[in-house]
């Protein structure tokens, strides 16, 4: 497996938050085994990352009605994946410098200074810049997702969150931004995202006919959204005066938009193929 390679759990991941959640949520163990053949992953490496995640609390093993034994999301994921859908699919615009900031300031006792770690890792995994030790800092429109996840993980305690309209000095704001977040590392990972699928997108853009294939759209659209959901976290959209010149998250975010557009629809129709599992909007359509 490369550094590039998405991971098993990554992908089933992305199976169960973008299909199976809107196909009831289960899936059986051997319809994911076949889908996942689809991305060269084998059974065993699969049911090690089921086992992974059912450990994690993600996935609740559960029998089907005559269809074998399978797995279902757990309920505490729902809120998850509902922020993952706000932070993927809506957020791909910069936010505006006048819409101000969401301020962190936490402090942890030494004797919880696991709490600290976990503090500094999930501020950062929201896009949270680190203006100073124990205080860091986002565009505004962060804030709901920060507070549901604090108050997630039981971390509220240790943290006070404030809305600033401005920044009032000394340094240029440009130049402190520059400081706080990692721009080279985020603009790495863009230029990955965009190397690997604007080939992609070039080819699918150039199909003829009534569109992708359902299972060679699958093959692509999986991998592709594994690789980008990270990114709209570790980037929070900040307002494009604070950028660097010619912001290379523009043209990911038109590839990814584009991939989306073309192989979101064609993947669901495969997973529903191979499943036998229906979107409650199918379900509507079909004659009585």
């Amino acid at each position: 497996m490369t550094e590039s390679t998405p991971r098993p759990s990554s992908l089933i991941h992305t199976v169960y938050g973008e299909f199976v959640r809107r196909l009831g949520g289960w899936i059986s163990i051997a319809d994911l085994i076949a889908l996942m053949a689809e991305l060269d992953v084998d059974a065993p490496a699969v049911r090690s990352a089921i086992s992974r995640l059912k450990k994690a609390g993600t996935l609740l093993q559960e029998r089907g009605d005559g269809s074998g034994t399978g797995y279902r999301l757990s309920p505490a994921m729902g809120p998850v994946f509902e922020e993952g859908d706000r932070r993927i699919f809506r957020s791909l615009e910069p936010a505006e410098l006048a819409d101000g900031w969401v301020v962190a300031v936490f402090s942890v006792p030494e004797s919880e200074r696991a709490h600290r770690h976990t503090l500094r890792s999930r501020l950062s995994w929201l896009g949270f810049g680190n203006a100073a030790p124990g205080v860091w800092l986002a565009p505004a429109r962060v804030l709901p997702d920060a507070r549901r996840l604090l108050e997630r993980l039981g971390l509220d305690a240790y943290v006070h969150l404030f809305l600033s309209a401005e920044y009032a000095g000394f340094t240029d704001l440009r130049t402190a931004v520059a400081a706080w977040w990692d721009f080279p590392a985020i603009e790495g990972q863009y230029a990955a995202f965009t190397d690997t699928w604007r080939p992609v997108l070039a080819a699918r853009g150039s199909d003829s006919g009534s569109g992708p294939d359902p299972a060679e759209a699958f093959r692509d659209y999986v991998p592709m959204l594994t690789q980008w959901r990270r990114l709209p976290y570790l980037d929070p959209g900040l307002p494009a005066p604070l950028l660097p010149p010619d912001w290379n998250a523009v043209a990911a975010r038109a590839v990814f938009t584009g991939l989306h557009t073309l192989l979101a629809g064609p993947s669901l129709r495969h997973v529903e193929e191979v499943t036998g599992l229906v979107t409650a909007a199918h379900q509507r359509q079909e004659p009585c």
